[in-house]
């Protein structure tokens, strides 16, 4: 099973690493890795997707909790929650149907061009991991350069909260 884990750590150089450290000396995939300073500048919030079984996630999140940078942690997958994954998406322009077909895609799924050159259009657009894929399906593969996701960022919704 796919589960989404929030995870607020101390800001400190090596963090990150210990944290990848113990998925991979255990053989654990992480599908999706997403970390930025939080408003205290002191920490970080990290957003992991993996899969495994019940049992493995308890693992991981047993062993999570007992790194010392490790603040707090939270399973999103246990409740409601959001989740949003940006694409950065470059695509050949060489004829106007091509573009104004790209126009009216980008605006469906609710995206941007965000950069426009001679032969290229690059476009935003932000949404599930499902939204993005089928974004990427509909385009003719041959039309695109380049993309770039930045994995899986999650909230919990209502009061559920990852706060110290």
């Amino acid at each position: 099973m796919r589960h989404t884990i929030s995870v607020l750590l101390e800001n400190e150089a090596g963090a990150l690493s210990r944290v990848a450290g113990l998925f991979s000396a255990r053989g654990y995939n992480i599908e999706s890795l997403t970390v930025a300073p939080t408003e205290d500048p002191s920490l970080s919030r990290m957003t992991i997707v993996t899969h495994g079984s019940d049992n493995v996630i308890e693992q991981i999140t047993k062993q999570l909790n007992k790194l010392v940078d490790v603040v707090k942690l939270l399973d999103l997958t246990e409740g409601a929650h959001i989740e949003r994954e940006l694409l950065l998406i470059k695509v050949n322009v060489n004829q106007v149907a091509v573009c104004d077909d790209l126009k009216r895609m980008t605006d469906i799924f609710r995206g941007r061009v965000i950069d426009v050159s001679d032969s290229c259009y690059t476009i935003e657009l932000t949404g599930t991991g499902d939204k993005l894929d089928a974004f990427i399906k509909a385009v003719n593969p041959k039309l695109i350069v380049e993309t770039v996701r930045s994995g899986v960022s999650g909230i919990a919704r209502g009061n559920r909260t990852l706060r110290t």
